[in-house]
């Protein structure tokens, strides 16, 4: 069975990332590279672990005009990425235009959508003007990305059982802000364990700190992989 877990590359260097990644298994984790990242090191970077025959989610979270968006989506698939995004709230016609530009693709990434940011309370989503829970923000985002002809969204692990009743299993659920038991929550507002969230309907999970930060990041990712499969049996 595939890992379902990816790890954030969250490092400000090449350096340090790479230096981090030389210890991993492409058969024991995907990768994702986030702004922090991709901005210090830029597509070479991404290049890098494709070459290490690792699969890459490129986690840059498009969101501009339709026109815009389709560019950088075709030019981001030219990095042979196994997976993208775009944030929903661009609206239906800018995922469109994402999801078109990359179907004429021999091969194309996976394409997904942020919903609610992990680290977004109910009650910070009211002080930029949005008058629901974030749950229902989330089944709403969610409608419009099917729709729109996406692979999935990234969501919270609380959502995935929501939206697996509502979207189907065909429908892929990324989730960040995933912690082992005892590990510390961070500026994670909306949390889930890996078990948890595999139950839940998850088909991968982000993990970054607890691994990245970790004294024997081997140990955790093994331990994580371990629950996942228990998880699943």
């Amino acid at each position: 069975m595939s890992s379902k877990l990816i790890i954030a590359l969250d490092f400000p260097s090449s350096v340090e990332a790479l230096e981090f990644v030389s210890n991993l298994s492409p058969n024991d984790c995907k990768l994702k590279v986030g702004f922090e990242l991709f901005v210090s090191a830029g597509p070479e970077m991404v290049r890098e672990l494709i070459k290490k025959g690792f699969d890459v989610f490129l986690d840059l979270k498009f969101h501009d005009i339709p026109n815009t968006v389709a560019s950088v989506c075709k030019a981001a698939a030219k990095l042979d990425v196994w997976m993208m995004n775009v944030h929903a709230s661009g609206g239906s016609e800018m995922m469109k235009a994402a999801h078109n530009a990359l179907d004429d693709l021999h091969n194309p990434p996976k394409l997904i959508a942020v919903s609610v940011l992990t680290s977004m309370s109910d009650e910070q989503l009211q002080e930029i003007g949005v008058d629901a829970l974030a749950k229902d923000q989330v089944r709403h985002l969610a409608r419009l990305t099917k729709k729109a002809g996406l692979d999935g969204m990234v969501c919270s692990a609380q959502e995935a059982i929501l939206l697996r009743e509502l979207l189907g299993n065909d429908f892929l659920l990324v989730t960040p802000g995933i912690r082992p038991k005892g590990a510390d929550m961070g500026d994670q507002s909306r949390v889930m364990t890996p078990a948890d969230a595999v139950k839940a309907g998850v088909d991968y999970i982000v993990v970054g700190r607890p691994i990245t930060q970790s004294s024997n990041p081997l140990k955790v990712i093994q331990e994580i992989n371990d629950e996942v499969k228990s998880a699943i049996l």
